[in-house]
């Protein structure tokens, strides 16, 4: 996918475009808070399914905690000049409790499976609330492209 320069996009074709790469791409990045210690930011490969994106982290990760304590997250797409930025709540499955569609996906997708490691991991599923997507100044207004869980047209 390229940018359009300056061109401004309508609705529907940042909606398209957010879902493509949503499919494409393989690294988000994670913004958790804890109340106590603060923010934390790491980048995790995640699965998008159509309706929510899976990630998966160590059970015992900085991540792991702050989700488990402050379920709101902060997500964003590794690219500057076509930014996607994702708001909603983490629900959090221990790798023997996830569902099997949502691990065997994940598994396709990057040719690990959490669930066959030794140690314990956290599969965490993001359900977007609100999403942002702009390519420069002339794409500020009406960025954003899904408001209450909802595509805005």
């Amino acid at each position: 996918m390229q940018t359009t320069g300056n061109a401004r996009r309508g609705a529907a074709e940042r909606r398209r475009d957010t879902l493509e790469r949503l499919a494409a791409e393989r690294d988000v990045w994670v913004s958790t808070a804890h109340p106590e210690r603060g923010p934390h930011q790491v980048p995790l490969w995640f699965l998008w399914d159509g309706r929510a994106l899976w990630m998966c982290t160590g059970a015992t990760s900085v991540t792991a905690r702050n989700v488990r304590d402050e379920p709101r997250v902060r997500l964003a797409l590794p690219d500057t000049s076509d930014v996607v930025l994702i708001q909603g709540e983490a629900e959090c499955f221990p790798d023997d409790e996830v569902p099997g569609a949502a691990a065997e996906a994940f598994t396709a997708k990057f040719g690990w499976d959490p669930r066959a490691e030794d140690a314990a991991y956290l599969y965490v599923r993001v359900v977007p609330r609100t999403v942002r997507a702009w390519r420069g100044e002339p794409e500020l207004r009406g960025r954003v492209v899904m408001r209450d869980g909802e595509w805005q047209e």
